[in-house]
């Protein structure tokens, strides 16, 4: 799409300049959209200003985080992409209150440093913590390996400043109340609105997150399996034993007696590669280990001080069980190792995103989803994604994913614009078996453009009408996020 013809833009502080719009044109969705204008304020009267010549114009507004995107939520061809980037500072930790504030456009990596400095932890761990902004983070929803244990983003977020469509400012906070009867449920919590709204609501200024203790000691555990099956049933049985050993700590002291009767599992996360996942992430470091295996599971579990340590030997107990390749079985121990280890499986979805883009010029792109279903029917939906890949002539490229949520994200690579046709038909036909197990079209990335015709196949007509009420009581012209979530 060229970029040689835009619109005088309505406000000072955005340009048409074919260079900066151009590089605002892509995320990680592989969709390229060269929009009219881009404006980089660096400071929330900056950010009015901007929205409010928007909205005298009439002009539509995209919001931008560091594209990280996987669902073109930040790219588009219509009005202006206002880039957050340049709000940017970690505004406080408050180790006291156990809270950390920042701007939109501060890296969550590095917020989660700031708070780290103080023995504090920021749950929300995307695989792209360390390239995400916050107000994206918030945006979306973000989730990650962690959210087995911690939840997503939305769990953690205390309270949000958020510029509306206008150019009004509000704060919003969590209520603290414990019982409240007071209208709708939906009105009794605004924060909830604007967390997973994908930009269309409102322009998130800052947010304040609620923190963790820092875990004292992380044990990572990386098992190739000799088949498919046998990772999946591993993971399964270890989330199993996670929930068995939580109800019965709930039972107070007979509590002790059913964790240990559960094996003393605690994984925060249980992530899972299909082979040509692995053999992705083991050629990122190099070796021959876990040669031959059909699947990888990835686990941690973490300790605090005066708490029990990792069951290790129930770990391994487990691991063979389930057809591990005992020899090659990995312990990532200290900061170093996990970072490695989590390097790993980042290097999946750089590696498939690098693949995809020399596509881009004939119309293939990268596809990756974020369906899931609960996690006692993740093996039996894979089985349904991949016969569907096969009923329409597609590979499916990679698979990989929180398994332990029952969550994976299977990935195309599409050549061109006849085979990504096909791929979304594949894609299509899974969601449709997936929500059928009880499952839902997106469990991390969010909608987007391109997941916005599966919305209604998960939400009826009632729902749909609630969220275009509260858009319109929001923003009335429609100006903010086109094209994303409801169109």
């Amino acid at each position: 799409m060229s970029a040689a013809v835009a619109p005088t833009p309505s406000h000072a502080l955005a340009t048409t300049d074919p260079g900066v719009r151009e590089s605002f044109a892509q995320d990680a969705s592989g969709l390229v959209l060269v929009p009219d204008a881009v404006a980089r304020p660096t400071s929330r009267e900056e950010v009015v200003e901007v929205l409010r010549a928007c909205a005298a114009e009439r002009t539509p507004v995209t919001v931008a985080g560091a594209l990280t995107g996987y669902v073109g939520g930040a790219v588009t061809d219509r009005g202006t992409v206002l880039s957050l980037r340049g709000l940017d500072r970690i505004v406080e930790v408050d180790a006291a209150a156990g809270v950390v504030r920042a701007e939109a456009g501060a890296l969550l990596g590095d917020v989660k440093r700031a708070a780290a400095a103080h023995g504090l932890l920021l749950a929300p761990d995307p695989t792209s913590e360390e390239e995400c902004s916050v107000g994206g983070a918030v945006a979306a929803n973000a989730s990650g390996a962690r959210s087995l244990k911690y939840g997503a983003t939305r769990a953690h977020v205390r309270a949000l400043t958020v510029a509306l469509a206008d150019g009004r400012v509000q704060e919003f906070r969590r209520p603290a109340m414990e019982k409240n009867t007071a209208g709708f449920q939906l009105a009794h919590d605004p924060v909830d609105w604007f967390v997973g709204s994908e930009g269309t609501l409102g322009v998130v200024l800052e947010a304040e997150f609620q923190l963790l203790p820092l875990p004292a000691a992380v044990v990572g555990l990386g098992v190739p399996f000799r088949t498919a099956a046998g990772a999946l049933a591993f993971v399964a049985e270890a989330r199993a034993r996670r929930d068995a050993a939580r109800a019965g700590e709930a039972l107070g002291s007979a509590g002790e007696a059913a964790r240990v009767a559960a094996g003393a599992l605690n994984p925060r996360c249980l992530e899972y590669l299909d082979a040509p996942a692995f053999a992705i992430a083991r050629d990122h470091v190099g070796g021959t280990w876990g040669e031959g295996a059909g699947g990888y599971v990835y686990a941690e579990e973490e300790s605090f001080a005066g708490g029990a340590e990792p069951a290790l030997d129930a770990w391994l107990e487990l691991a063979e069980r389930h057809g591990a390749l005992a020899d090659d079985i990995q312990v990532f121990e200290g900061e170093g190792a996990l970072r490695d280890a989590r390097g790993m499986r980042h290097a999946v979805p750089a590696t498939l995103n690098e693949r995809a883009a020399r596509y881009r010029a004939d119309g293939g792109r990268k596809v990756s989803t974020d369906w899931a279903v609960p996690y006692p029917r993740l093996a039996e939906s894979l089985q349904l994604a991949a016969e569907a890949a096969h009923a329409h002539g597609v590979e499916l490229a990679a698979v990989f994913g929180h398994a332990g949520n029952g969550h994976p994200h299977t990935h195309f690579v599409a050549r061109d614009a006849a085979e990504l046709a096909r791929v979304d038909d594949a894609v299509d036909a899974t969601l449709r078996a997936v929500l059928a197990m009880g499952g839902t079209v997106a469990a991390e990335h969010g909608i987007g453009k391109l997941k916005r015709r599966w919305l209604p196949l998960q939400l009826s007509g009632v729902q749909l009408d609630a969220m275009r009420a509260l858009k319109h009581a929001l923003d009335p012209h429609g100006l903010l996020g086109p094209g994303n979530v409801l169109g």
